[in-house]
């Protein structure tokens, strides 16, 4: 039996962002733009925008392009430590935005202020102490996001498969889940698990409306198990592809370097050079895990639709193999 792709499905998050399909593409830096975002959208998903690698215009000019590339709802995702996270939110405030993932600090400093305006806030999470926090803050959902994930992850360094039921546990409010996941049949394990919905990042790197550098996408198609690895503990923990830099990096490491050192190492506009533009031996290349199980490169609307078919095929018959 094959899955209909136009069944429909709700639940608290459907609803909560108006969505058909519960398959958030993550904010990340350097690839989610306003053309990712609203192709995700535009296919039934929630695209977001990443505004962590842009300056306040930039993300002003990307949320104004989105709008005229979708009429479905789509998000921007706020790391809170951004040096300009004021400018950032009075952006998101005159553009009325609706929704806005929060990461990368304290929700309770911006929720309040955003909520009073009616946005619909959800925030980042890495465990269920913090999980807690966020619905304390008066966050409307969280990502709990595991170890597997890419690009800045939590300390504790806790999986997928144990957070999420731990943060469902935790919480009263709808739990996504994130880290690890690119297929319809992980999918659908996140959702047996307690979430609701689930966020991801590494597959939609590999999509054609990415803004990552085309080098990189072939990269983390070329990806094997065990070629990312979690490091920069002392500073934020960081999940990267191993490459020349990862190597000066871990050298650096086990020499010892202090926080300053390892600040110095990568002051150098380090992601920006390797997943943007495309410099694979001296660019800090963030993915997940997962990418060992990505082998191509789509429309990010093929990515949304063949997740959703996997879901829906593995829930008629969990037991076949994909």
């Amino acid at each position: 039996m094959i899955a209909d792709q136009n069944a429909e499905f709700k639940n608290r998050i459907t609803d909560l962002f108006a969505i058909n399909y519960p398959i958030i593409q993550a904010g990340m830096i350097w690839a989610s733009g306003w053309r990712l975002a609203a192709a995700v959208s535009n296919a039934g998903g929630l695209g977001i925008i990443g505004s962590g690698s842009m300056y306040p215009d930039v993300l002003q000019e990307h949320i104004r392009k989105c709008k005229s590339a979708t009429d479905r709802p789509f998000a921007v995702n706020l790391p809170l430590l951004y040096p300009d996270i004021d400018k950032h939110v009075a952006i998101l405030l005159e553009e009325g935005v609706k929704i806005v993932f929060t990461s990368a600090g304290n929700p309770k400093i911006w929720t309040g202020v955003l909520k009073e305006k009616a946005v619909t806030v959800v925030h980042v999470v890495s465990s269920s102490k913090f999980a807690v926090k966020a619905e304390q803050a008066g966050c409307d959902a969280v990502v709990a996001e595991g170890f597997e994930a890419g690009g800045h992850n939590g300390r504790e360094e806790t999986t997928t498969m144990v957070l999420i039921p731990a943060v469902s546990k935790a919480v009263s409010i709808p739990v996504i889940a994130a880290g690890g996941i690119a297929t319809g049949r992980q999918m659908l394990a996140a959702m047996v698990l307690g979430a609701e919905a689930v966020q991801m990042g590494s597959r939609f790197v590999a999509s054609e409306e990415a803004s990552s550098h085309t080098d990189f996408k072939k990269y983390v198609l070329g990806a094997g198990e065990g070629d990312t690895q979690l490091t920069l503990k002392q500073l934020t923990p960081v999940r990267m592809l191993k490459n020349k830099f990862f190597e000066q990096v871990r050298e650096a490491e086990l020499k010892g370097a202090d926080a300053e050192e390892l600040k110095n190492l990568l002051g150098r506009a380090r992601a920006k050079k390797g997943m943007f533009e495309g410099d694979m031996n001296e660019g800090e290349l963030e993915i997940g895990q997962v990418s060992s199980l990505i082998n191509n490169i789509l429309p990010a609307g093929d990515i949304v639709r063949e997740v959703w078919t996997e879901f829906q095929n593995a829930l008629i018959n969990p037991l076949k193999k994909a």
